[in-house]
């Protein structure tokens, strides 16, 4: 039998949401062991002059505890 947590964290890029989940990921990673998944939660986008100028999402990560 496992007991998980679930953090819920925040990333961003300027490049693309796929570079802003990878983001979140790793820096997770650096604080977390055990890291079973993650739930993308929200994608936006912040807008600058018309373009999209920032990808953001906010993400829960599972983590087992042990």
């Amino acid at each position: 039998m496992s007991v998980a947590r679930i953090t819920e964290i925040s990333s961003s890029s300027k490049k693309d949401f796929k570079d802003a989940i990878d983001n979140a990921i790793e820096r997770a990673n650096d604080t977390l062991d055990h890291i079973e998944g993650a739930w993308v939660q929200d994608m936006k986008v912040t807008v600058k002059d018309g373009k999209v100028d920032e990808y953001r999402v906010n993400l829960k990560v599972t983590f087992v505890l042990r």
